[in-house]
């Protein structure tokens, strides 16, 4: 294993949901050193398809605070940040930054909305997961969700449409007070094949 145990335990198996947070900010170097991890995360064609609008102040979370399901309102109003996980519909119209050695590669996409989208929300999708690790290896406790109106949020956050919401992941210091105890997993039995 290249990770010592504290590495994993702090990625994995200490690593929890949180539905409450301290009241402690988070400071913007701490959100950069986050999004500079997830950016270094393989995507296919490096298509790099997540977008991040990081809420952090009053005003920005009472405008999510409608989109949200009611069972969400108080944890995400505890969380000091609570990033919104988009995808852009028109990556590919990054393809000279993003693929020089090849960027024609990405006409494909361009010509292909339905392409474009499946792979737009995979990968971000992709980048997502990088993005609770990415948070935690630099001290944060995460809270991803769904229970969420996608239309009002999109029209609120996203009204020209290239952006769409993937999903939602509140971000800060853990208040063990509000953890409950882990939930079951499948065995590799139950979930894996080998062939």
């Amino acid at each position: 294993m290249l990770l010592n145990q504290q590495g994993v335990d702090t990625l994995f198996n200490q690593a929890r949901s949180q539905n409450g947070f301290q009241d402690r900010p988070v400071e913007p170097q701490v959100l950069r050193a986050l999004y500079d991890l997830v950016k270094m995360g393989p995507t296919s064609a490096n298509c790099c398809p997540l977008r991040v609008i990081f809420l952090t102040s009053a005003e920005a979370k009472q405008r999510l605070t409608p989109a949200l399901s009611p069972g969400n309102v108080v944890k995400t109003a505890s969380a000091p940040v609570t990033a919104l996980l988009a995808y852009d519909t028109r990556f590919y119209e990054q393809a000279a930054k993003l693929f020089p050695h090849n960027p024609q590669f990405y006409d494909g996409f361009a010509n292909n909305a339905e392409l474009a989208q499946s792979t737009a929300l995979r990968n971000a999708t992709l980048q997502s997961g990088y993005f609770l690790l990415a948070a935690r290896a630099v001290g944060l406790d995460c809270g991803p969700m769904s229970g969420f109106n996608e239309a009002l949020l999109n029209s609120s956050f996203f009204p020209d449409g290239q952006y769409r919401i993937n999903f939602l992941c509140n971000l800060g210091y853990g208040d063990p007070e509000k953890l409950f105890g882990r939930l079951p997993r499948l065995s590799f039995e139950e979930a894996c094949e080998v062939l």
